[in-house]
């Protein structure tokens, strides 16, 4: 690889004594030969078990449930993509020949992937505190926003359950649109509720994120939730 991995090395704050790991780390399967799959493996275990204790630590009086909804917000795959985008690690990734001319570099699934894959070079070449401390660094400013608050279900789960327990009909939710480039698509959905006259609009840069979006405004309109959503 021609670029120099010190300066992503100094953002990630992790020197690595063994530079093939990190290398490894950052090949996708699309550039052929061994890729970082089996490294994501590992980084996945990883950043869950060093976010799970954390929270456990942090939210002493918290339930089973609230934990886990806390540490699923962290660890889902769009959080890692923003971490990842933060350190530059589209600039580092390699691509097979498709994924370049796709924009592969900046598919947050790739990106996310990336990210656990380091994690779990840096598991393998300084151990699990070394390990510890960088996730809760890079997750740092994140931890420290989180509250209880932040365990309340999300729009989906929320607008079926009050609807089950009023003997209502289950949401629909159809695809209006989807534009874009396949790396970079938006998608419309919407969302029909049958105690409610008219249909809500959902946008996001994925189906699930549209349905989401489209589900919080059912229930605002509903008066389930504040207008602020």
């Amino acid at each position: 690889m021609k670029k120099s991995l010190t300066p992503l090395c100094k953002k990630l704050g992790y020197h690595f004594n063994d530079p093939s790991r990190i290398l490894l780390a950052l090949t996708h399967r699309s550039f052929g030969g061994q890729n970082n799959e089996r490294l994501e493996f590992l980084g996945d275990s990883i950043v869950n078990f060093v976010i799970a204790e954390e929270l456990f630590s942090r939210f002493q009086e918290a339930k089973e449930g609230q934990l886990s909804r806390l540490r699923a917000r962290l660890v889902r795959g769009a959080t890692l993509a923003e971490i990842a985008k933060e350190f530059g690690l589209g600039d580092y990734l390699r691509l097979g020949s498709g994924e370049l001319k796709s924009g592969g570099f900046r598919r947050e699934s790739i990106l996310a992937d990336a990210l656990e894959a380091i994690i779990g070079a840096m598991y393998l070449d300084g151990g699990m505190e070394a390990c510890r401390q960088c996730v809760l660094q890079w997750f740092e400013s994140r931890l420290d926003q989180l509250t209880l608050e932040d365990t309340q279900k999300d729009p989906k789960t929320r607008l079926q359950e009050f609807l089950q327990s009023r003997q209502e009909a289950l949401p629909q939710y159809d695809v209006i649109s989807i534009e874009g480039e396949a790396h970079a698509q938006t998608f419309t959905i919407e969302c029909n509720v049958s105690m409610l006259q008219d249909k809500t609009i959902g946008i996001g840069s994925s189906r699930r994120g549209a349905e989401q979006q489209a589900a919080r405004k059912a229930l605002e309109h509903l008066g389930v939730d504040k207008a602020n959503g």
